[in-house]
């Protein structure tokens, strides 16, 4: 069995892979220097290729995919490949980096350190706090529900939204389906949007949603860019009625000339939140990738297996790390 590994692993790291697959043959090749050749006659990839060298891959079994999302990806498949992600890997580093955000949009820091850069003391007036906030979470998988397990920490009030109905996790307070976004809105004074790129999160929040949100509530994005309406966002932002944290843009990179960049209310990061920054993430796209691997050589069902139909990750077989991630 020849596996090809496109992650930028560690002796560590192989040394796990090997023990799920003793027998098997593995190249390690940068995600940056894909070629055809690297992916003809691999069985089974681990990390992100090109969308257009799948279809190359001629001898592909499986493909391990180490983003939390599919995008893309399931169209270009072969029939009865199984695709599988990573949820489960990113929670801890991008939920640290929407806390993050949110508290120094609720601090001022942003204001703070603008005026540190201009070596300017002033006072710049009242702030908020996460305790006793609503935080209206879209999205509950991995990446939101670990951001509103810390936020409930906190002592905030939590609402989540997700796709399908089912257990409530104990750190929301309330659970609804995103037929009910419109009339949570108004009630949050933090948005958090964690959600995959599809049709039906597709300019989620725009000018009419923005329009329904409480004057001074902070939007938190980090799934994906196009969630969001943009030129909406600018306006709202501008006119001061929100605030913002980004991590993710539509388009993406954000255009240097974009007025964003300029807006004091307005944080950008350029998509790292995730990514190989904090070196718990890619251990835990590792121990995810072996446990697979282990799971494919014996026949039995995969986890974090992407729905064809859907787009999204079966509900059957998920990953749940020690830390109380609900995932």
């Amino acid at each position: 069995m020849n596996i090809l590994v496109t992650i930028p692993v560690n002796e560590e790291h192989m040394k796990k892979l090997r023990a799920a697959a003793p027998e098997a043959e593995f190249t390690i090749v940068p995600q940056s220097e894909l070629t055809e050749a690297s992916v003809n006659c691999k069985d089974i990839i681990i990390g992100n290729i090109p969308h257009e060298l799948v279809k190359k891959a001629n001898s592909l079994k499986w493909l391990q995919l180490n983003t939390a999302g599919a995008d893309g990806y399931a169209a270009v498949m072969p029939e009865g490949v199984p695709l599988t992600i990573t949820s489960g890997a990113f929670g801890l580093a991008i939920s640290e980096h929407m806390l993050g955000m949110m508290l120094m949009l609720m601090k001022r820091l942003h204001q703070y350190r603008d005026n540190q850069a201009k070596a300017y003391w002033h006072d710049e007036g009242s702030v908020k706090s996460v305790e006793d906030a609503t935080v209206l979470t879209i999205g509950l998988g991995d990446i939101g529900g670990e951001f509103a397990r810390k936020c409930k920490m906190l002592g905030a009030y939590t609402i989540g939204v997700r796709r399908t109905i089912h257990d409530k996790p104990d750190y929301i307070d309330e659970l609804y389906s995103r037929e009910s976004i419109e009339e949570l809105l108004p009630r949050a004074d933090v948005i958090a949007l964690a959600v995959p790129s599809g049709e039906t999160t597709f300019k989620l929040i725009n000018e009419h949603t923005l329009s329904l949100m409480k004057e001074g509530a902070i939007i938190l994005n980090v799934g994906r860019g196009n969630a969001v309406d943009t030129d909406a966002l600018a306006d709202a932002v501008e006119s001061g009625r929100v605030l913002c944290g980004l991590d993710v843009t539509d388009p993406e990179p954000l255009p240097k000339e974009h007025r964003l960049w300029h807006m004091e209310n307005a944080l950008i990061t350029p998509h790292i939140s995730g990514f190989f920054h904090l070196k718990q993430t890619l251990d835990r796209i590792v121990d995810i990738s072996a446990k697979n691997l282990k799971l494919f050589i014996s026949g039995e069902n995969l986890m974090n297996m992407v729905d064809y139909n859907t787009g999204y990750r079966s509900y059957e077989r998920r990953v749940q790390f020690d830390e109380s991630q609900s995932v």
